[in-house]
């Protein structure tokens, strides 16, 4: 299990602060210990720290390329390609540290738009209801993942890979492959609300990743899946319910990817498909988890490095679009970043582990 102290620093026992040395201006032009050297020291220390740096200076590049890239619809594409990204991120990080992965969150965003249309169009069901199945849609699927992979032992990636599959079928056998309209009930305030508006997408983004940080960071919820992640049978002894985590972490998973695939549909007024994207969806979400820091091994990693994941992913897109390149290298960029990424996950937890970084 992860050292959940890393944070901690040991102080000596004579550290006596009247003892201690004034800091001298020279001391405090060099860095010393002043301030400054903390304040960089504890940025370098976050996991976060590398992809914001990426990702602002990905901002200057093509705002400095292009007039358009800081114009307010421009910021408004931006905002509405990374949010789905985001908020899918959120899911797939905590099933990631958790030791496990989802492949059929992209279906799932897919899926529950359907259900939505068939539940208020065909069955009668009122507005708000028919969003809430919807929602609950990929809780179930997510909820079977994790009774597959957790009861029956199948690994994650052959049970998602499956459900994958099996959600591709009932949505384009339900539908006949055939896009159809949001219902009339929920295509007004509601719909605004949920990703038809300019900016719904970047606040319910924010609100949610702002949300599974402190569940991440400041919770038991988060603390177990760290630890069933980075050595599962200590955390079994330890008194961890893992089976519980991991069939909690699915179903969270699994509703995220619904929530996404509403706030498109919203968005475009059109239930699709291929709305969710498929593995593009999924693939972003993974994507965006792993070059935000967090590790594929399970343990560690991070929402708000997702989230920014996400943002590096929509910049790029968004940046070769303006400039004028075409979209075929943005493949290549993307999974240059995905190995380097790993790479420098891998060497800095060799280095963690060594007590080479605070």
């Amino acid at each position: 299990m992860p050292d959940i102290g890393d944070d901690l620093r040991e102080q000596p026992a004579d550290a006596d602060p009247a003892a201690r040395p004034a800091a001298t201006p020279e001391g405090a032009a060099r860095g010393g210990n002043g301030p400054l050297r903390r304040i960089r020291d504890e940025f370098l220390r976050r996991r976060e720290a590398s992809v914001l740096v990426v990702a602002l200076a990905l901002g200057a590049y093509f705002a400095s390329a292009s007039e358009a890239f800081l114009t307010r619809d421009n910021m408004v594409n931006i905002s509405q390609a990374a949010a789905p990204g985001a908020i899918v991120a959120c899911g797939i990080v905590l099933l990631l540290v958790s030791g496990e992965i989802d492949l059929s969150v992209g279906v799932v965003a897919a899926l529950a738009p359907f259900m939505m249309h068939y539940a208020i169009d065909y069955w009668g069901f009122p507005a708000l209801a028919g969003i809430l199945l919807a929602l609950l849609t990929g809780t179930l699927v997510g909820l079977g993942n994790g009774f597959v992979t957790v009861v029956l032992k199948v690994p994650s990636f052959v049970t998602t890979l499956g459900s994958f599959y099996l959600v591709t079928g009932i949505v384009l056998t339900t539908s006949g492959a055939y896009p159809a309209e949001v219902p009339g009930p929920v295509d007004n305030a509601i719909g605004r609300w949920l990703g038809a508006a300019d900016w719904a997408h970047l606040a319910w983004a924010l609100v949610i990743v702002a949300f599974f940080h402190v569940l991440f960071t400041r919770t038991r919820w988060g603390l177990h899946t760290i630890a069933v992640g980075g050595n599962l049978l200590g955390a079994q002894e330890a008194g961890v319910r893992a089976g519980r985590i991991k069939i909690g972490n699915f179903m969270i998973a699994g509703t995220l990817g619904a929530f996404a695939g509403l706030l498109e549909a919203f968005r475009v007024h059109t239930i699709d498909p291929n709305l969710g994207g498929g593995t593009g969806l999924m693939f972003t979400a993974v994507s965006a988890a792993v070059i935000g820091g967090t590790a594929l091994a399970g343990g560690s990693g991070t929402i708000v490095g997702g989230a920014l994941g996400a943002l590096v992913l929509a910049e790029l897109q968004n940046g070769f679009n303006l400039i004028g390149i075409s979209a075929n290298p943005y493949f290549v960029i993307l999974g240059g970043a995905i190995l380097l990424a790993m790479i420098a996950n891998v060497y800095l937890s060799r280095l963690r582990r060594a007590g080479k970084t605070r």
